[in-house]
């Protein structure tokens, strides 16, 4: 009999395991790991045996007997895992590059988690989601699923909907950044903020910011209005909030919430880095190559600095956090994407937001806040509608489905766009879209 944990990462060969093993190293007087499982593809296994020997030597390092395992095999991965955590790119960075570069012929942004982007990452990501569901109905059936791959929200809507896997929980490194930069603002530790959010994944937002139980929210909007402070993470630049809009949003935006806000100026510093120094894709895949480089070195036993630049900054402390305060049934309070449950009372009670919970054994409890306020209300209900018909086009291979779902999204500003995007990215990523090639 195993004593200790089992955790299976599926994605394992990804730059970011090594924020993954810190976040386990940090916390295993209070998560006692006795195994990792890192899987990939075969397409990834170099980069797998690079990040693995690397999370051996981390561990090592820390005196920990913690075995890590690499393995192809998903099955042997999952079988008897007590966590499962996702990170994997279904078609890698390149599909990545076609999500983004190819909409902006058509004046669309083009971004990973957001309009044809998000949906294209949601259409290949959804199947192979629902395959691990699949197995870890018989592998792992009392295991919980943390799914930290792209887009978050979509995936867990997807599981909740289309699996029998309940014990799911989607995370997003955004809030948890947003925590660090306010306290960071406010130049106090990140223990003493919380943030009551509310909203979806990459659509959230902070409704409000309090300082050891105090409320800091006006404090916290004046500072926002500086540019220098406007974006929480690294690979989004924003361009400052107009002070007039912020404080009559009464609410703190997200970075991601530059794509809709600042659509046009977004749009055009888009194009225009794509044509100057590539796609953000792009950028990543020589960032990368440079990342596992270092991770190469045998004397590398620590995660390098170099990965924050990466764009996963707190990864590893939100992971980790979370899937302790499971385990602990800490019953802290943390953001995390699961079923609403009438706790957002705008939402279908069925569906995914990302909000504050209290974490527990039985996971977590969402915290009601009743509507969102109107200024945000209808933004974030038309994401939604965005995000339910993305996931049934993912499921049934249908192209009107698809079609419609971007058409929906407010950064495509017409049926007939929508369309042409859809059909030339469906010919793009086509290896990865079975389901709507079946005849």
């Amino acid at each position: 009999m195993r004593n200790g944990l089992k955790i299976a990462t599926i994605g394992g060969g990804s730059s970011y395991t090594p924020e993954l093993i810190e976040g386990f190293i940090k916390r295993y007087d209070e998560l006692p790991v006795s195994e990792i499982w890192l899987v990939d593809i075969e397409a990834g296994k170099e980069k797998l045996e690079i990040v693995g020997n690397l999370a051996k030597r981390m561990i090592a390092k820390a005196g920990l007997p913690i075995d890590v395992h690499l393995t192809l095999d998903r099955r042997e991965a999952l079988s008897d895992a007590d966590f499962v955590t996702t990170q994997f790119r279904v078609g890698l960075l390149e599909a990545r590059a076609k999500d983004e570069r190819i909409p902006l012929k058509y004046g669309v942004l083009g971004q990973e988690t957001n309009g044809p982007g998000g949906l294209f990452k949601g259409l290949r990501t959804i199947p192979v989601i629902l395959d691990i569901c699949r197995e870890m109905e018989d592998l792992c059936p009392e295991a919980w699923l943390i799914n930290f791959t792209n887009p978050a929200g979509m995936i867990t809507e997807a599981v909740l909907r289309y699996s029998n896997i309940q014990k799911v929980v989607g995370l997003c490194n955004v809030p948890i950044g947003m925590e660090m930069g306010i306290a960071k603002l406010l130049n106090v530790d990140h223990p003493r903020i919380r943030i009551d959010f509310a909203g979806l994944n990459h659509m959230v937002f902070g409704l409000d910011v309090y300082l050891d139980g105090a409320s800091m929210k006006e404090q916290v909007i004046n500072k926002l209005t500086d540019l220098e402070n406007s974006s929480f993470v690294k690979n989004i630049d924003g361009f400052g909030w107009e002070p007039e809009f912020l404080k009559a949003l009464q609410a703190i935006p997200c970075s991601y919430h530059n794509y809709y806000y600042k659509a046009k100026e977004m749009f055009e510093k888009t194009k225009a880095e794509a044509e100057a120094e590539g796609t953000r894709a792009e950028v990543v895949k020589k960032l990368e190559t440079e990342l596992f480089e270092l991770y190469k070195d045998p004397n590398l036993d620590i995660k390098p600095p170099q990965l924050e630049k990466r764009g996963g900054a707190y990864y590893s402390d939100a992971a980790v956090r979370l899937i302790s305060s499971i385990y602990n049934d800490k019953r802290d309070i943390q953001p995390v994407n699961t079923r609403n449950n009438g706790a957002i009372a705008s939402i279908p009670n069925e569906s995914a937001v990302e909000i504050s919970c209290v974490i527990t054994k039985d996971g977590p409890k969402p915290i009601a806040i009743g509507d969102l306020p109107v200024p945000v209300r209808g933004l974030v209900q038309q994401i939604k509608s965005f995000e339910r018909v993305a996931v049934e086009a993912a499921v049934t291979g249908d192209r009107n489905l698809a079609i419609l779902a971007l058409t929906i999204n407010p950064l495509v500003a017409s049926d007939k766009t929508a369309k042409e995007i859809v059909d030339e990215m469906l010919e793009a990523h086509k290896p990865y879209l079975p389901q709507f090639f079946k005849n």
